[in-house]
Protein backbone atom coordinates (compact mmCIF):
# COMPACT_ATOMS: atom_id res chain seq x y z
CA UNK A 1 0.00 0.00 0.00
CA UNK A 2 1.55 3.32 -1.01
CA UNK A 3 0.50 6.15 1.21
CA UNK A 4 1.09 9.67 0.10
CA UNK A 5 2.45 11.71 2.96
CA UNK A 6 0.25 14.65 3.78
CA UNK A 7 1.99 17.77 4.90
CA UNK A 8 1.89 19.73 8.10
CA UNK A 9 1.08 23.33 7.23
CA UNK A 10 2.98 25.85 9.37
CA UNK A 11 1.40 29.31 9.19
CA UNK A 12 3.19 32.24 10.84
CA UNK A 13 4.29 35.65 9.59
CA UNK A 14 7.52 35.47 11.64
CA UNK A 15 10.46 33.61 10.08
CA UNK A 16 11.93 32.71 13.51
CA UNK A 17 8.67 31.02 14.53
CA UNK A 18 8.55 28.97 11.32
CA UNK A 19 12.16 27.91 11.80
CA UNK A 20 11.46 26.88 15.42
CA UNK A 21 8.41 24.83 14.34
CA UNK A 22 10.45 23.11 11.62
CA UNK A 23 13.21 22.27 14.11
CA UNK A 24 10.72 20.72 16.56
CA UNK A 25 8.78 18.77 13.92
CA UNK A 26 11.62 17.65 11.62
CA UNK A 27 12.02 14.36 13.52
CA UNK A 28 8.48 13.33 12.50
CA UNK A 29 9.71 12.87 8.91
CA UNK A 30 6.60 14.42 7.39
CA UNK A 31 6.53 17.19 4.78
CA UNK A 32 6.54 20.62 6.43
CA UNK A 33 4.85 23.30 4.34
CA UNK A 34 5.43 26.95 5.20
CA UNK A 35 3.03 29.84 4.77
CA UNK A 36 3.75 33.41 5.87
CA UNK A 37 0.11 34.59 5.65
CA UNK A 38 -3.47 33.38 5.67
CA UNK A 39 -3.63 33.84 1.91
CA UNK A 40 -0.52 31.69 1.39
CA UNK A 41 -2.00 29.07 3.72
CA UNK A 42 -5.19 28.83 1.67
CA UNK A 43 -3.20 28.35 -1.55
CA UNK A 44 -1.06 25.63 0.07
CA UNK A 45 -4.16 23.78 1.33
CA UNK A 46 -5.61 23.67 -2.18
CA UNK A 47 -2.32 22.55 -3.80
CA UNK A 48 -1.50 19.44 -1.78
CA UNK A 49 -2.83 17.10 0.90
CA UNK A 50 -2.47 18.61 4.37
CA UNK A 51 -2.99 16.50 7.50
CA UNK A 52 -2.81 19.34 10.03
CA UNK A 53 -2.47 23.12 10.24
CA UNK A 54 -0.44 24.88 12.92
CA UNK A 55 -1.80 28.40 12.73
CA UNK A 56 -0.56 31.57 14.40
CA UNK A 57 -3.42 33.79 15.51
CA UNK A 58 -1.71 37.17 15.24
CA UNK A 59 -0.77 37.93 11.64
CA UNK A 60 -1.14 41.07 9.57
CA UNK A 61 -3.88 41.00 6.94
CA UNK A 62 -5.92 37.84 7.31
CA UNK A 63 -5.36 36.78 10.93
CA UNK A 64 -5.54 33.22 12.24
CA UNK A 65 -9.24 33.41 13.06
CA UNK A 66 -10.14 34.58 9.55
CA UNK A 67 -7.85 31.96 8.01
CA UNK A 68 -9.47 29.22 10.10
CA UNK A 69 -12.93 30.40 9.08
CA UNK A 70 -11.93 30.18 5.40
CA UNK A 71 -10.44 26.70 5.93
CA UNK A 72 -13.63 25.45 7.61
CA UNK A 73 -15.85 26.93 4.87
CA UNK A 74 -14.32 24.98 1.98
CA UNK A 75 -15.51 21.41 1.36
CA UNK A 76 -12.01 20.13 0.54
CA UNK A 77 -10.41 21.60 3.69
CA UNK A 78 -13.17 21.69 6.32
CA UNK A 79 -12.00 18.47 7.99
CA UNK A 80 -8.34 19.49 8.29
CA UNK A 81 -7.61 19.94 12.01
CA UNK A 82 -6.17 23.26 13.18
CA UNK A 83 -3.95 23.85 16.20
CA UNK A 84 -3.85 27.54 17.05
CA UNK A 85 -0.57 29.01 18.29
CA UNK A 86 -0.49 32.27 20.20
CA UNK A 87 1.68 34.31 22.54
CA UNK A 88 1.32 33.84 26.30
CA UNK A 89 0.31 37.47 26.80
CA UNK A 90 -2.52 37.36 24.28
CA UNK A 91 -6.14 37.94 25.21
CA UNK A 92 -7.58 35.08 27.27
CA UNK A 93 -10.65 35.13 25.02
CA UNK A 94 -8.49 33.91 22.14
CA UNK A 95 -8.80 30.28 23.23
CA UNK A 96 -12.60 30.44 23.27
CA UNK A 97 -12.66 32.26 19.94
CA UNK A 98 -10.22 29.72 18.49
CA UNK A 99 -12.34 26.75 19.47
CA UNK A 100 -15.47 28.54 18.26
CA UNK A 101 -13.76 29.03 14.88
CA UNK A 102 -13.09 25.32 14.57
CA UNK A 103 -9.71 24.76 16.20
CA UNK A 104 -8.97 21.23 17.34
CA UNK A 105 -6.40 22.46 19.87
CA UNK A 106 -4.67 25.54 21.16
CA UNK A 107 -1.04 26.04 22.29
CA UNK A 108 0.62 29.02 23.89
CA UNK A 109 4.08 30.19 22.79
CA UNK A 110 6.67 29.48 23.87
CA UNK A 111 5.45 25.89 23.60
CA UNK A 112 7.03 22.77 25.03
CA UNK A 113 8.61 20.98 22.03
CA UNK A 114 7.70 17.55 23.43
CA UNK A 115 4.03 18.54 23.89
CA UNK A 116 3.85 20.01 20.38
CA UNK A 117 5.41 16.89 18.81
CA UNK A 118 3.09 14.62 20.81
CA UNK A 119 -0.04 16.56 19.77
CA UNK A 120 1.02 16.69 16.12
CA UNK A 121 1.77 12.94 16.18
CA UNK A 122 -1.75 12.21 17.41
CA UNK A 123 -3.30 14.22 14.57
CA UNK A 124 -1.01 12.57 12.00
CA UNK A 125 -2.05 9.17 13.30
CA UNK A 126 -5.73 10.12 13.04
CA UNK A 127 -5.14 11.34 9.48
CA UNK A 128 -3.47 8.05 8.50
CA UNK A 129 -6.24 5.99 10.09
CA UNK A 130 -8.87 8.07 8.29
CA UNK A 131 -7.13 7.44 4.94
CA UNK A 132 -6.95 3.71 5.70
CA UNK A 133 -10.66 3.59 6.56
CA UNK A 134 -11.43 5.37 3.29
CA UNK A 135 -9.22 2.93 1.34
CA UNK A 136 -10.96 -0.06 2.96
CA UNK A 137 -14.39 1.44 2.28
CA UNK A 138 -13.53 1.76 -1.43
CA UNK A 139 -12.15 -1.77 -1.49
CA UNK A 140 -15.38 -3.14 0.02
CA UNK A 141 -17.42 -1.09 -2.44
CA UNK A 142 -15.39 -2.52 -5.35
CA UNK A 143 -15.81 -6.06 -4.06
CA UNK A 144 -19.56 -5.58 -3.68
CA UNK A 145 -19.89 -4.25 -7.20
CA UNK A 146 -17.87 -7.18 -8.59
CA UNK A 147 -19.94 -9.72 -6.66
CA UNK A 148 -23.10 -7.98 -7.87
CA UNK A 149 -21.84 -8.23 -11.48
CA UNK A 150 -21.02 -11.95 -11.19
CA UNK A 151 -23.24 -14.31 -13.24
Amino acid sequence: MSTQHAGILLVDDMEDNLTALEAVLASLNEPLVRARSGEEAMKALLRQPIALVLLDIRMPGMDGFETAAHIKRLDQTRDVPIIFLTGADDDSGYAFRGYATGAADYLTKPFDPWVLRAKVSVFLDLYRKGREVERLRKEIQNLRSRVGDAP
